[in-house]
């Protein structure tokens, strides 16, 4: 678990804390100094996390629908968290509307001195030709789904009972 001194700030010359694998000025920089616009919603979530990481607070404001083209008013404090990584689980553009994307993400960073998650699926959309986050999708990891497939009401039960499923089990249930 990286320590909680640990100076976790986006710094040109060193990877990019978005976990691109790419340097900072080649990655979300250029993003953050308003000379490029990201051209998907996973490029903007990982610009997103980097101004957290940065503390650029202002951009994380422009970048969100809600506040985008209001004027930013820099909040006091310190943020409670000290973020440290990014891990992208998945992007999906909505079929149909590729104004529409989702990112799936988990965020680490540290809290009073634990390792914290914030696994999130995040909702995008691009407004005018720029991606903006709209709002949190679904909190959490998404829900489990079984591989097996579904006993239909009138099937023998699961159970070797030898009575149909709904005069059995479906009733327990």
């Amino acid at each position: 678990m990286p320590s909680e001194t640990t100076d976790h700030k986006a710094k040109p010359g060193q990877p990019c804390p978005c976990g691109s694998g790419q340097l900072f000025e080649a990655c979300c920089e250029p993003y953050h100094a308003g000379k490029k616009r990201p051209a998907t919603a996973e490029q903007l979530m990982r610009a997103r996390f980097t101004a957290h990481v940065a503390h650029n607070f202002k951009f994380l404001h422009d970048t969100h629908r809600p506040t985008a083209g209001k004027p930013y008013v820099a909040e006091e404090g310190e943020p409670a968290v000290t973020w440290t990584r990014l891990e992208v689980h998945g992007h999906e553009v909505v079929a149909g509307n590729p104004d529409k994307a989702y990112v799936d993400f988990s965020a680490y960073g540290i809290e009073d001195k634990v390792e914290k998650v914030l696994h999130e699926k995040a909702e995008f959309l691009r407004i005018n030709g720029t991606w903006l986050y709209e709002r949190e999708a679904r909190l959490g990891p998404a829900p489990y789904k079984s591989a097996a497939p579904k006993v239909g009401r009138n099937e023998p039960c699961p159970c070797g009972s030898g009575k149909k499923y709904k005069q059995c089990c479906l009733l327990k249930a």
